[in-house]
């Protein structure tokens, strides 16, 4: 990044609604910190107060109306002032940083599903994040089926615009992230989510400490 070097370590958890990225984003961070490094947990869009207000724009549920382009144009403008008021700082004091969600989820929700195309979404964000991309990124593989029941049985959740979208955009949004991880192989790994939960962190520690030296 030409922002300036970092000495941290970026991973970024993908997932459509309902995957656990939550859940899981704790258990991995409290498993690196009992090993002695410093954690930092955030997520996208928001982490930080500019950031914040854009996401509620998107996620407001009577913004039915909102153009596609506008959609993604707005998550790049928060990640763009989400990464240089936090993560970068973060990075550079030599922690580690758990991002909930990043570009794979402007890839699929706008690239794919929103029919804009991998291409000119990817532009966008290329001009958001300035070469900052996680060192690795796991992607919370889960059906829509699976991850919307989970919303509907979740108490106290609040139901966003993304929600209520139709079962085949959820279905899109999930063809769009495994093309994302075929086309990133090297960074994105697929991490069954339909396991028990226990299982699911498991193995993303495991992949965490296989890939990424030091941890």
């Amino acid at each position: 990044m030409s922002d300036g070097l970092t000495n941290g370590l970026f991973i970024s958890i993908e997932g459509g609604e309902g995957a656990g990225k939550t859940t899981v984003i704790a258990g991995i961070a409290e498993a690196l910190q009992a090993a002695g490094h410093q954690v930092m947990t955030t997520r996208e869009p928001g982490g930080i107060p500019i950031a914040e207000q854009i996401r509620a724009v998107i996620l407001d549920r009577s913004n039915t109306s909102m153009d596609g382009r506008t959609e993604a144009l707005l998550y790049a403008a928060a990640r763009r002032q989400h990464l240089m008021e936090k993560v970068v700082p973060a990075l550079g004091q030599g922690q580690v940083v758990l991002c909930d969600r990043f570009i794979d989820s402007s890839l699929a929700y706008q690239g794919h599903a929103r029919g804009i195309g991998f291409e000119d979404v990817m532009a966008i964000n290329e001009f958001a994040i300035n070469g900052l991309m996680p060192m690795l990124t796991l992607y919370l593989d889960v059906t829509p089926e699976v991850g919307l029941r989970r919303i509907q049985e979740a108490a106290g959740r609040e139901i966003n615009r993304l929600d209520l979208e139709a079962a085949s955009f959820h279905h899109k949004v999930r063809e769009g992230f495994l093309l994302a991880a075929e086309h990133f192989k090297d960074r994105i790994v697929v991490i069954n989510a339909e396991q028990q939960p226990e299982n699911v962190l498991n193995e993303c520690i495991a992949t965490i400490r296989a890939r990424c030296a030091g941890i």
